[in-house]
């Protein structure tokens, strides 16, 4: 019996020909049945792919094959259905490409990666770990959401501060900003959807005098996996597939307001009637 399954995956390894890795990358999910996003650069490799179990369980044998990708951390999570082929409904199609950044912070040259990843980034913490920290340190914590502005209102860390961005590119401007330079002497926690962007994130703000930089290892995802909505964490998760948000228990809340009526949603459509189409909360009733 065919079973819809997603993997989310990513590596920051020195990569010499990103573009010959490109097209092994999109022959293998063909061959595979399997649909999905993966990005390349230089930096390294962000992908999400979704397809049948056993075919998603070769594509991973096969990607650990290569020497950088050989020790991968795959999450694995529950996809929506499968049509008559096999292929997954959470992707309408298979992309895969090259760009000059797996995550969009717009300064490619800024990014340094070794064998080790992005050098110079936030010590990391397990979900357990960052509990620990809390508790230890109290109010002097900041957990700082990697996000879009628009993933926060579906879900979030208890007490974060979420920055009033739009897209991965605002952090940059942000940082420069100076509005964050009071939050440079205490500990902060980043987080994001599965850790990618903290990765980076991390690192910028440790060039820009940030003392005590963490980023939650394995990100939401790997914290909700080991606590659930009985931790920190409270909502949905926003994911980039066409599920659009998950819940990690049947205890998880609603958090954002529809922008039609106000009423407590974790839905989220695309405003067609609106430059850039964004994403915006919407009920049940309005959708």
């Amino acid at each position: 019996m065919a079973i819809p399954r997603i993997v989310l995956f990513y590596a920051f390894r020195p990569l010499a020909d990103p573009d010959a890795i490109r097209l092994w990358q999109r022959d293998l999910c063909e061959s595979l049945g399997l649909r999905g996003r993966i990005l390349l650069s230089r930096h390294g490799i962000n992908a999400t792919v979704g397809g049948d179990v056993t075919a998603l369980k070769t594509y991973v044998r096969k990607t650990r094959e290569h020497a950088a990708f050989c020790d991968i951390d795959v999450r694995w999570s529950d996809g929506t259905a499968l049509d008559a082929e096999g292929r997954s409904l959470d992707f309408p199609r298979l992309v895969v490409k090259v760009r000059d950044e797996i995550v969009s912070f717009g300064v490619p040259d800024e990014v340094v990666v070794d064998e080790g990843g992005v050098v110079g980034g936030g010590t990391r913490l397990s979900p357990q770990e960052l509990d620990d920290l809390v508790a230890a340190r109290g109010d002097e914590v900041v957990l700082l959401d990697g996000r879009n502005a628009v993933e926060a209102q579906i879900g979030r860390f208890r007490g974060a501060v979420v920055p009033d961005v739009r897209h991965t590119s605002d952090f940059v401007r942000e940082l420069d900003s100076g509005r964050w330079d009071e939050l440079k002497r205490r500990p902060v926690v980043t987080y994001c959807t599965g850790g990618i962007r903290c990765e980076v994130l991390t690192s910028l703000m440790r060039s820009r005098g940030f003392e005590e930089v963490y980023q939650l290892d394995g990100g939401i995802v790997r914290y909700g996996e080991q606590r659930g909505d009985r931790g920190l964490w409270e909502g949905r998760l926003v994911v980039f597939d066409e599920r659009m948000s998950i819940a990690f228990t049947d205890e998880a809340v609603d958090l954002a307001a529809c922008h039609e009526c106000g009423t407590p949603t974790s839905r989220l459509h695309n405003r067609e009637d609106l430059p850039g189409r964004p994403l915006q909360p919407v009920c049940d009733a309005h959708a």
